[in-house]
């Protein structure tokens, strides 16, 4: 198997990964398969004709992979954001090659490259990030509602006391300079009892680690934890914080 990765998305992530997935039964990713590749290839002269909404939706990934694993590449994509978000071709290829070498050394070194168990440091945001999909229909990109789930995991750290809120504000301003929006209506859509929909992405979410919930969380910009359990009241605020314009240092303690 050799890969050949045709957008930003796939060239900083999902290409250098062992998982093959396809949307199902409203779900995403709910069939799949684990096929190492041989060799991917990522040639950038292919993302010359990509639309603005996979052009920036590699940036996501970039962003939360240097959340949980390198402050330093962080603060490499917070100087150059500008230049990324115009798609300067030197600006890109140094964020993509970073973010896949990243995404590479998790899966290789990091003890569960076929994910049987329920950590998965990688899936940072992506709880919401894939109902955000599926609510909207798959109107709203991966990348999209990637940014939007890495904010709103952003601001449940703050929010509960891990994240200072400095960090949290460099966060989504960096998000926000990189050409994303943090908000959409779906947000807003009501589910069972009343509450957001959004929220049953956690429960989704347990079933897809095999039963047991365990959400990463940061402790820092490069620094993260896992939580068993999410305070649905407080992961609900910050739901509205985000709606209302993701306002950092809510007494939410």
């Amino acid at each position: 198997l050799v890969r050949v990765p045709t957008t930003t998305l796939s060239q900083a992530d999902g290409g250098v990964g062992v998982k093959n997935g396809i949307n199902a039964f409203g779900k995403k990713n709910f069939i799949g398969t684990f096929a190492p590749p041989a060799a991917v290839v990522n040639d950038l002269d292919l993302l010359e004709t990509l639309p603005p909404r996979e052009r920036r939706a590699g940036s996501a990934e970039a962003v939360k992979v240097a959340l949980i694993r390198d402050r330093a590449f962080f603060e490499a994509i917070e100087s150059n954001a500008d230049a990324i978000a115009r798609f300067e071709p030197e600006a890109v290829e140094a964020m993509i090659r970073r973010s896949a070498e990243l995404h590479l050394r998790h899966i290789a070194t990091g003890g569960d490259p076929f994910e049987s168990g329920s950590s998965r440091p990688l899936d940072f945001g992506h709880w919401a990030a894939h109902k955000l999909e599926q609510i909207s229909g798959w109107r709203i990109g991966h990348g999209d509602a990637v940014a939007c789930g890495v904010a709103l995991d952003t601001l449940y750290s703050e929010a509960s006391g891990l994240l200072p809120s400095a960090d949290a504000r460099r966060i989504l301003d960096l998000l926000e300079r990189l050409g994303f929006a943090l908000a959409f209506p779906e947000l807003e859509t009501r589910g069972t009892h009343g509450r957001p929909q959004l929220l049953e992405g956690l429960e989704e979410f347990r079933e897809h680690l095999g039963g047991r919930l365990c959400i990463p969380l940061l402790t820092g910009i490069g620094q993260m934890t896992e939580h068993p359990a999410i305070d649905l009241p407080r992961m609900e605020t910050c739901i509205t914080r985000l709606i209302a314009g993701a306002a950092v240092g809510a007494p939410d303690r």
